[in-house]
Formats: structure tokens, C-alpha cells, sequence
């Protein structure tokens, strides 16, 4: 099967989409073009179609074939950094345009638009994105795009990804969804009605913590879309060739691993549920999350994302955190370790995340293993 084909499968497209045998070698594994520059033709033009690296290389074309592929997209930008490709979003708007966000969301994404964007002279209003009054309401004039996280970080807040996006484009605003935590696996955004779904790359589409990377996908291959590119190629934020052939790599596994996080996921939901030491776990698979129908309609997996509030506070969260053994105490998730941390210690200040709440990355130990640590990390 080469590049060509297509398949309705999103396992076949994780290992075929983008890829095809090298046609200089037959290689079935595509090298690694680290050249910065490429080679006129006699007559003044690029044959091949390549200029220079930071404006296309054949991984990066690759990896982007890929990406809008499993998303259902048309195109797909590539960036060095989660971060990168939100700003990418936000600088392709106006000075003035207003934009919605999720009142939980992550919290690079509410620095960049609060720190950088709003006194670049962009607008933005902050609402609970699960209730679509509050979203209708908070429309202006002056509207442009309504951004959704959902699951949300840190509280796994479930929004109608549907709903928004039919708000946004009765006033000609655009949706735009991060699908880090649940991935292409988990959740379609674009088939929702989202007109972009964004990605830091880095986590479960690395899968591995040793990739950073970000990603645009659209739906249409529309003026905003093409700003969006512009930002990429002029900004130069870009990820390397190696970095590309590596996700590649990494992507073909993602069906697998995801389905594995799921399932690890739910049975230490369900452990926690039951725990006399913990208050509440936020977790979209459980029948009794607020969220939990919505979920159950637009996701296909409920992801390997979970968060927990222990009983008292932040001392006996950070107390929690610091007896784990198995489980690594660190920023980040996706991988294939699980991970815990402690996320109003790592927002700061200002942030709103409860000081009982614990985030957790469940990775792909056996869960029997995961659910004993935490066990005796929370005590009896």
C-alpha cells in the first residue's frame, strides 16, 4: 500500500499515510533529509520543488500529509512546539478581533493570549465553554474564532464540540479545537464541525517524551489557513527533518498505544472512585462525569488523562506526589511512563486549579502495577 491508497481505517492510515518507499533506494523507511538548502535546476527552478528547509523539506511534507490524514483534514502545518502552533493561530488574526476561550484550559495557552496577544491588541473573554449559553453570550461583533479544549487540562471539563462550532459560524467565528489529550484516536474534531484542531505534537503523537512538536490542522485550505502557513515559513518555528521522521515513526504505533493509555486509564479511574482518601476523580469515562454523555457521543476513546482532588490540600497533594514510585513526578504526559504532578504548584500564582488536585498520565505499565503505587501513596 503507497501513498496513494486510502482507507477509511485510521490504523492503516497511522502506518501508511505520508509514506511511501524512497524512490532513489526502495527503502521502505524514509531517510532523513538533514539539508538546509536544495539545488537549482539549469533554468533557474527547484525540480525537486524544495528551497529551503525552514519553507518545506520532504519530512516535514511527509509528517503533514500524515497528520491531515488521520485528522480527516485537507492540510496541515507543522511546528517546533505545541506553543508555537497556538501562536501560530492567535497572530493570524487582527489587532481587535475577539476570540472565546475555556475558563479551564491549558495554561501556556491562557499566558500567550494574556502575556503577548492582548496587548498586541487582541480580545478575548473567558467563559465555561460546557454551558453554550455562557458561549452564545459572550459573542461580540468583532468575534473571530471560539477556541475549545476538551477534554479540558486540568479538570477534564467536556465541551459540545458540535454546539461550538454552530455558535461560532453563525457570526462567521472559527472553532478551534486542541485535540492533544484525546488525539485522531480518541476524538475528530474536524468531522464535528471544527474548522481547525491543533496539536502539541509532543505528547501522545510523540508518545515516547523525547519529540517536541506541534501541529494545525484545517478542514479547509481556506485565506485563514494559508496566514496560518505564512506564520510558519516567516516565523520560522519549525520542527527539524529528524524530529518529522521520528514522529512519523512514533505515529504508526499511536492506534496501539492509545487504546492501551484507555484501558489503563479506566482502571485506575475506577480504583481512585473507590479510594477513601480522594474526593473526586475527573475522568470522562466514568458514568457519573458531568460530561460524560457529551463525551460518550463525540469521542471514540475517552483518552488516558485523568485528574483526582485528595482529601485536604495542597500539602497533602504534594505529600501524595512525593511517596509515588513507580509513576515519575513530572510535567508533561503522552508517553509511554505515567506521570504525576501537581498542577497549581507548576500555573503558579494565579492559578485557579484546586491545590488538592493531582494530574495524572497513565502510560502502559501493567495497571495492576499503577493502581498498587498509588495505593500506598495515598495510604489508607
Amino acid at each position: 500500500m503507497h501513498n496513494n491508497a486510502r482507507s477509511s481505517h485510521i490504523e492503516t492510515l497511522a502506518v501508511h499515510a505520508g509514506r511511501q518507499p524512497d524512490p532513489a533506494t526502495g527503502a521502505v523507511m524514509p531517510p532523513i533529509h538533514l539539508s538546509t538548502t536544495f539545488e537549482r535546476g539549469a533554468d533557474g527552478l527547484y525540480p525537486a520543488g524544495y528551497v529551503y528547509t525552514r519553507s518545506e523539506n520532504p519530512n516535514r511534507i511527509a509528517l503533514e500529509a500524515c497528520l491531515a490524514a488521520l485528522e480527516g483534514g485537507v492540510a496541515a502545518a507543522a511546528f517546533a512546539s505545541g506553543m508555537a502552533a497556538i501562536m501560530a493561530i492567535f497572530q493570524a488574526l487582527r489587532p481587535g478581533d475577539h476570540i472565546i476561550l475555556a475558563d479551564d484550559l491549558y495554561h501556556g495557552t491562557k499566558r500567550a493570549v494574556h502575556e503577548l496577544l492582548a496587548p498586541w491588541g487582541l480580545e478575548y473573554s473567558m467563559v465555561d465553554t460546557t454551558d453554550l449559553r455562557q458561549v452564545r453570550a459572550a459573542r461580540r461583533p468583532t468575534t473571530r474564532l471560539i477556541w475549545v479544549e476538551t477534554p479540558s487540562n486540568p479538570l477534564l471539563k467536556i465541551t459540545d464540540i458540535e454546539g461550538v462550532a454552530a455558535i461560532a459560524h453563525e457570526t462567521g467565528a472559527r472553532c478551534v479545537v486542541d485535540n492533544t489529550w484525546p488525539s485522531p484516536m480518541g476524538q475528530r474534531p474536524l468531522e464535528l464541525g471544527a474548522d481547525l484542531a491543533m496539536h502539541a505534537t509532543t505528547k501522545y503523537l510523540g508518545g515516547h517524551s523525547d519529540i517536541l512538536g506541534g501541529a494545525v490542522i484545517a478542514r479547509e485550505d481556506d485565506e485563514f489557513f494559508q496566514r496560518i502557513r505564512a506564520i510558519q515559513t516567516l516565523g520560522g518555528a519549525v520542527p527539524s527533518p529528524f524530529d518529522c521522521w521520528l514522529l512519523m515513526r512514533s505515529i504508526r504505533t499511536l492506534p496501539y498505544r492509545m487504546r492501551a493509555h484507555t484501558e489503563n486509564a479506566w482502571r485506575v479511574a475506577e480504583f481512585l472512585l473507590g479510594h477513601p482518601n480522594v474526593m473526586a476523580v475527573h475522568y470522562p469515562g466514568l458514568p457519573d462525569h458531568p460530561g460524560h454523555a457529551i463525551a460518550a457521543r463525540q469521542m471514540r476513546q475517552f483518552g488516558g488523562m485523568l485528574s483526582i482532588q485528595v482529601r485536604g490540600g495542597a500539602a497533602e497533594a504534594m505529600s501524595v506526589a512525593a511517596r509515588v514510585r513507580l509513576f515519575t513526578r513530572a510535567t508533561s504526559l503522552g508517553g509511554v511512563e505515567s506521570l504525576i504532578e501537581h498542577r497549581a504548584s507548576i500555573e503558579g500564582p494565579e492559578s485557579k486549579t484546586p491545590a488538592n488536585l493531582l494530574r495524572l498520565s497513565i502510560g502502559l505499565e501493567h495497571p495492576d502495577d499503577l493502581v498498587a503505587d498509588l495505593s500506598q501513596a495515598l495510604g489508607d
